[in-house]
């Protein structure tokens, strides 16, 4: 009988070594979801699971789509009550659908969604990253209509809080595919009223998909060019003293562009994320097919620095599993 226990006993604890070893040798490889087409990915960490929320493609959809992981292996889809189309459809909006969102937990715990739909800027709130989010103009109206400022396609806007606690938001592109512009507006706590006039802040090189992220005291304006529907769109950044500039380009910028075999193409408009101090880049590219629209799928790559803190190109390596 003490035999067969030993025997019992010793068998769990290598199956339980296996189990373990099985998840280390594990890897987060591209795209994540091989069957899943959806583009400009915003991420959270709440309670020990991170929310993805994306555009579904091609090319938007009335609403958003939602991925929630513990490890980035094993992945559960969720939905929304808002943003939609439907709700989020004011007398200026345009025909665009429900794009580009941008989800940060603000200084209070809350969370904040700020979305392009209908080419004008929209923030909601919510308690948690799933819901139930609500528009936070009383009149539910959008943050930044259509016709805020001529000139400029009012979409893709990221809010960064700094560490003095100042919130900003940037936000901006153009139209056809030239002339984009980046502007940039100081919040207030309420994470919906402006404390100044917005600034054109646009960088060298610089189209849409701004993302803002600050480390050793600088801060690094990241954001994407060229056209999104082919190989010629990537990932570029620029560094500056303040939140505003004056910027000056990245030496290694662009950081993330198409590769010469095809395997990556138009790789771009991208969040990042830090875990246990190592900083992670998650993006979209372009699934390579014969129709005539785009359909783009989700990516995650680390993202280095030098010794003098420049941006790394990307190694397009895999990531171990998020424990």
């Amino acid at each position: 009988m003490k035999r067969n226990y030993f025997y019992f006993t010793l068998s769990l604890v290598l199956l339980l070594i296996s189990c373990h070893q099985s998840k280390q040798d594990q890897v987060v490889g591209n795209p994540l979801f091989g069957g899943y087409f959806g583009a400009d990915p915003a991420i959270v960490e709440y309670e020990g699971k991170f929310f993805i929320y994306a555009t579904k493609d091609p090319w938007g959809g009335d609403d958003l789509a939602v991925f929630v992981t513990e490890d980035f292996l094993s992945w559960e889809e969720a939905s929304l009550n808002w943003p939609t189309k439907e709700a989020c459809t004011s007398p200026t909006s345009m025909d665009a659908n429900v794009w580009a969102p941008d989800v940060i937990q603000g200084k209070d715990g809350r969370f904040y969604m700020y979305i392009s739909v209908g080419s004008e800027i929209w923030v909601g709130g919510s308690d948690h990253p799933l819901g139930p989010w609500e528009n936070l103009k009383a009149d539910n109206t959008p943050l930044i209509p259509s016709d805020f400022i001529e000139g400029i396609h009012h979409i893709d806007a990221n809010c960064f809080i700094d560490d003095d606690g100042k919130i900003y938001l940037y936000w901006g592109s153009g139209w056809d595919w030239v002339n984009g512009r980046c502007l940039v507006v100081r919040l207030d706590d309420d994470m919906k009223t402006f404390l100044e006039e917005p600034q054109d802040v646009t960088p060298p090189n610089f189209f849409e998909g701004a993302f803002m992220i600050k480390r050793n005291g600088q801060y690094y304006l990241m954001y994407s060019d060229g056209m999104a529907i082919n190989e010629t769109y990537h990932i570029r950044y620029s560094v500056g003293d303040t939140p505003y500039g004056p910027w000056r380009e990245g030496k290694y910028s662009p950081i993330l562009e198409s590769t010469p075999d095809g395997a990556v193409v138009g790789p771009g408009h991208h969040s990042v994320f830090r875990v246990h101090n190592q900083d992670y880049i998650l993006y979209h590219r372009i699934y390579p097919q014969e129709q005539e629209y785009v359909l783009r799928q989700l990516c995650l790559d680390s993202l280095n620095y030098d010794a003098k803190g420049n941006v790394l190109p990307i190694s397009l390596n895999s990531v171990p599993p998020f424990q």
